[in-house]
């Protein structure tokens, strides 16, 4: 297998058909075809059913898919330690961040990043771990700092705690239901949640099912990004479910609040997780360096912003 035939098998998974993977990688359309008809058969497997629209991988071409994208995400990692060797650091570092972490202390770690390396290109990803997870298995991206759960594969994945929080019922300050003390005086008011698709269960047994609570589904309503949430939060008398520390985000701060319900709800852990089949390029780890630094700096803050966030978080590191 060769680095050309590689990367045109790639470039024809994303991009659905031969004539643009040509134009992705710049090179002709007979250049493309000879790539992948020498893979082929070198293998002596079919990797591509071509047809009028362009080609689909056969299950030969998608399994070789995944390590064809580890491979090039690590020659890529490559180059950039060398160049970065030689005082000229660039190429392009993808990762993956909770939403709330994205709003409070992301944007000093990448202004950090930025003075250290400042040729690499930053491609971040908000999303929960549903949404990292896959692209770290495929090697299009490097890290993802986000909720570590019981779930996540330790054989695939390495992990180091940050800190763990509470999970929250909340409110817009002022809403009618503010005071309630149990989850089961809430249930004939509507929701809005944010989760992936594999979640729902766990969602819902966590937050009403193991307290005996049974809602009308019609009442849970799903949000697919933290913006949505919070605009439906604001904006009328729904009612979420969410890490406290969300309470903190500037804008959100004073406007949400925390019901102070009797029940006990889930404790998380927020952690760095990288793929155990490969070692965090240059850029990766100076990126972990410096969230860390942020984290250890800010939880010893004595700024008002700063305690209100680590009230609500315990340090792991």
């Amino acid at each position: 297998m060769k680095l050309h035939q590689l990367q045109a098998l790639v470039a024809v998974a994303d991009c659905g058909s031969i004539r643009a993977a040509a134009r992705q990688i710049e090179v002709s359309q007979t250049a493309v075809a000879k790539a992948l008809r020498e893979l082929e058969n070198d293998l002596k497997l079919p990797l591509l059913v071509r047809n009028a629209s362009g080609g689909v991988l056969t299950q030969y071409g998608r399994s070789l898919l995944l390590h064809a994208r580890q491979m090039l995400s690590q020659l890529e990692q490559a180059k950039l330690e060398l160049t970065h060797l030689r005082g000229q650091a660039e190429g392009h570092l993808r990762l993956g961040i909770s939403p709330w972490m994205g709003l409070t202390l992301l944007p000093e770690a990448v202004l950090l990043f930025r003075q250290r390396m400042p040729q690499v290109r930053l491609e971040i990803f908000e999303g929960l771990m549903a949404v990292t997870l896959p692209r770290l298995r495929e090697g299009t991206m490097e890290l993802a700092i986000g909720l570590v759960s019981a779930l996540l594969p330790r054989l695939e994945f390495t992990c180091e705690p940050l800190f763990s929080y509470e999970m929250a019922v909340v409110a817009r300050h002022g809403h009618p239901k503010q005071h309630c003390r149990s989850i089961h005086d809430l249930l004939d008011q509507d929701w809005v949640v944010n989760y992936p698709d594999a979640n729902h269960d766990v969602l819902m047994n966590e937050l009403f099912w193991q307290h005996d609570a049974h809602i009308a589904m019609e009442r849970v309503q799903r949000a697919q990004s933290l913006l949505l949430m919070s605009a439906l939060l604001e904006q009328t008398d729904m009612l979420s479910y969410c890490p406290e520390p969300m309470l903190t985000v500037p804008g959100l701060h004073g406007r949400m609040v925390r019901l102070d319900l009797d029940e006990s709800f889930a404790t998380d852990i927020i952690g760095i997780v990288t793929s155990r089949n490969s070692q965090p390029g240059i850029a990766a780890q100076c990126f972990i360096d410096c969230i860390l630094q942020v984290v250890r700096r800010r939880s010893r803050s004595s700024k008002m912003e700063d305690r209100h966030l680590f009230d609500t978080l315990e340090l792991l590191i």
